[in-house]
């Protein structure tokens, strides 16, 4: 199949169209197409494209969330056969992420997963609300190479200090990368409690994340 096919792929993550990206993917598999090569021609160039023009000013948050959403649902068409030959799609790291005790934010914290999971990224959203053991535990029993802490409010930001402690007494700092985001954050806040990174927003998340694992 021509490179027109990876092509409209690309166009249907920039436009947000999940009906159409889904029925390329079948149409893609059908024909005999490799569900890597879909990923790696098609939806990744597409979020590349999205990435930087929401960089750039051009696209904002909404473009942001349904080229996430697009590429989500392609992955879930292209999943199965990826399992069926025998192959998994090539992670960059696998990440535990959520937002604090006593913060119910979701929406910055959902985007950022998502976007790392378009990104090739491993990602446990541990969702919102979550106890600093959870962050711990999560860190163990997934192996994580990154954990990532959301606070929208500054009484909340506090236990991601409290996170990082109790992932130093556990022994697991040296080995899992920190990235924390929200609102009230700041790279100094994180400088002051040790942690790796900080990002504003999940294209800079995704960035930092890259760069964490060493892919930039």
């Amino acid at each position: 199949m021509s490179q027109e096919f990876y092509t409209r792929v690309t166009q249907a993550v920039i436009n947000g169209d999940k009906e159409l990206v889904v029925s390329l993917a079948k149409e893609g598999l059908e024909t005999g197409l490799k569900p890597l090569d879909i990923i790696r021609q098609g939806l990744t160039p597409g979020m590349d494209v999205v990435g930087d023009r929401f960089s750039s000013g051009e696209y904002f948050l909404p473009h942001l969330v349904m080229a996430g959403d697009t590429m989500k649902s392609a992955l879930a068409e292209l999943e199965p056969a990826l399992k069926a030959a025998g192959s998994t799609r090539e992670s960059l790291g696998t990440v535990v992420i959520g937002t604090v005790a006593g913060d119910i934010h979701e929406i910055g914290k959902s985007l950022v997963g998502t976007m790392l999971t378009a990104n090739g990224f491993v990602v446990h959203d541990l969702g919102v609300d979550v106890p600093t053991e959870k962050f711990v535990e999560a860190v163990v029993d997934t192996e994580a190479d990154i954990v990532g802490m959301s606070a929208l409010l500054t009484t909340t930001m506090r236990n991601q200090d409290s996170i990082i402690k109790e992932l130093t007494e556990a022994g697991l700092r040296d080995r899992v990368k920190v990235l924390i985001g929200g609102a009230p954050v700041t790279s100094e806040w994180a400088d002051d409690i040790g942690a790796d990174g900080y990002a504003e927003d999940a294209i800079g998340a995704v960035k930092l994340a890259r760069r964490l694992v060493g892919v930039e």
